[in-house]
Formats: C-alpha cells, structure tokens, sequence
C-alpha cells in the first residue's frame, strides 16, 4: 500500500512537471517541421483569366521595386479599409509594386474578398496566397516574403493600424542606411514615441505586462530596437533572404527572432516613428499572449545560444547567389 501510495504521490509531482517541459519545448519540436519552409511552392489564381500561376521564389532576382506582404487571419471585416488606403498611396507613386496578401487558413471570407482586389487592379499587382491551415502571423509572414519579387519588402498588418503613408519615412531610412556591398538593411516601424499617451489610457496590468515584455526583450534578446512587435518592418531582398529562409519561430514572438539574428549579423537597423492606432476587433487575449511571449522569448535566446537554431544551416540558403 505504502508502495502505491508512494507511486501515486511520484506520478502527481512528474505529470505537472512533463507537461511543462513539454509546453516549454513547443517552439523547438515546431521549428523542426519549419526547416523545409524555403522549399514549399504556392500558386495564385488570377481571376481576369481563371489561370493559375506559380509564386517566384525569393532567391530569385527582384523584378518590382516593392513587395507588401500582408498576413490575414480572419480578416473579412477589416481588411477593405487598409487595402483601399493601400491601394490608393501606392497608386500615387511611381515605383512598381505588389501586394501579397497571406490567408492563414481563415475560416471567413478573407480570401474571397481579397480576391476582389486581384479582380480590380490585377495579378501583376495583387495576389493571393491561401494557407491550408493556419501557421501562425508569423509563418504566414515567412511563406509571403519567400515568394515576394520586390527589391524591398515590407510587412504590414491587415487591421491597417499603421498609416501606410509612413512608407516614405522607412524607405528614406533604408536608403541612408543599408550597407552597399552586403545590400543589408532593416528599417522598423516604431510606436515607442506613442507610450505615454497609450499608457494612460491602458489598465494597469496591460501596462506592467507590456514593461515586463520590453525589459526581457532588451535583456535577452533585441538591445538597439525599443519597439519589436510593430507590424510595420522594411527589409532588403538581401536581408529577406536570410533572415526568412531562418526564421524558426512562427507565432508571437518571430518578430524578436527576425531583429535578433539581424543584430548578430550586425545588419544595418533603423528605428523610425510612424503614426498608429488601435483598431478594434484584435483577437489578442492578453494574459495567454504574455506567457507564452515570454516562453518564446526565453527559447530564441536559449536555442541561438547553444546551437540548437542555427542561422545559414542548410535551409535552401545560399548567401553568395544574393549578394
């Protein structure tokens, strides 16, 4: 009996145990099934003809001066206002572009109504490409930048929180900055001049959980950028290339993993202030995104550090073809 008992009183402390490690581990045995992520080939549908065609690859030469990659979780309500605003600034300019617009296995209309966009101003100019399941904002990401065709690429959100005009500040940046011979760059959007205000209208436990997430931020990870997580960030084809084709995380916190393997590669990096606000109908659950922001964060400077995520190691990557 005592054996038993002994036993039961074992098993009670391991189970909590195992399935904390297995919880904290989630990261790493995903990023597993990530390593062929430059290898996976995605198709858009032009409307116009009905004809389907194949995605370009990153590590193909740019043939547009700008990629938009746009990632949509179940997006139908918002994403109109941001594309007709996106549509409209670009327009304006005279530089050639597109916009690829990544469903991440949504179950609303999103792709239907993005299609509308491919329909109006054509494939040239808009395409669509639609996950079978969902993989995260940022394996979404990933899988839009792989295939992009720009010079430049940026990634935005679809609640079009950032104002679009403040392209022209992150490019101007880009064009100070980016090294020549490398043809590395990474300009980030930047909220940080906005705390203030947003904290006084923030409870209070938003607050504290947003300085906990900069401090372990700075201190285990991204020490030159204030603002990680604004989905406003400019890349080179160049930069893209690498830091895509490595990227391991594909949920919260890949924002992180992208700026740290830019600082140890000591690309260029830009912080610019840019206009934004909240809209309504985020899907964020605070408390839930806070713990395993903070498990993610934990395992980008831990697996980095020792090896178990290695940057260049084998992923389709060839370094020299983008130089």
């Amino acid at each position: 009996m005592a054996a038993v008992l002994y036993a039961l009183g074992f098993a009670a402390v391991l189970a909590p145990v195992l399935y904390g490690l297995w919880w904290f581990t989630t990261p790493v045995r995903e990023s597993f099934t990530n390593r062929s992520a430059t290898s996976y080939t995605h198709v858009y549908t032009d409307p116009s003809s009905g004809e389907e065609g194949k995605f370009p690859s990153l590590f193909d030469e740019a043939s547009l001066r700008l990629s938009l990659v746009v990632p949509a979780y179940n997006e139908e309500d918002r994403i109109e206002v941001m594309m007709d605003e996106t549509m409209k600034y670009l327009e304006s300019k005279s530089f050639s572009y597109e916009i690829i617009i990544v469903d991440d296995g949504s179950k609303d209309r999103t792709t239907e109504v993005a299609l509308r966009y491919v329909r109006e101003h054509g494939a040239e100019k808009v395409r669509v490409m639609t996950l079978a399941e969902n993989q995260g904002k940022g394996g979404a990401v990933q899988q839009g930048c792989l295939h992009a065709r720009g010079e430049y690429i940026l990634m935005v959100d679809a609640d079009g929180a950032t104002e679009i005009k403040d392209l022209d500040r992150l490019i101007t940046a880009m064009e100070a900055c980016k090294d020549a011979k490398s043809g590395y760059g990474v300009v980030v959007g930047s909220r940080a001049h906005l705390q203030e205000k947003a904290v006084a209208k923030r409870k209070w436990y938003r607050s504290v959980l947003m300085h906990g997430f900069h401090f372990l931020v700075k201190a285990l990870a991204v020490r030159t950028i204030k603002d990680t997580q604004c989905g406003f960030k400019l890349f080179t084809r160049n930069s893209a290339r690498v830091l895509f084709a490595n990227l391991n995380l594909r949920r919260w916190c890949f924002d992180v993993e992208l700026l740290y393997m830019a600082e140890q590669l000591k690309m260029p990096l830009r912080e610019v202030a840019v206009n934004w606000e909240e809209i309504p109908g985020s899907k964020l659950r605070i408390f839930e995104a806070a713990m395993l922001m903070g498990r993610d964060l934990v395992v980008v400077r831990f697996c980095h550090t020792f090896g178990i995520w290695k940057m260049n190691d084998g992923r389709a990557i060839d370094v020299k073809k983008s130089q």
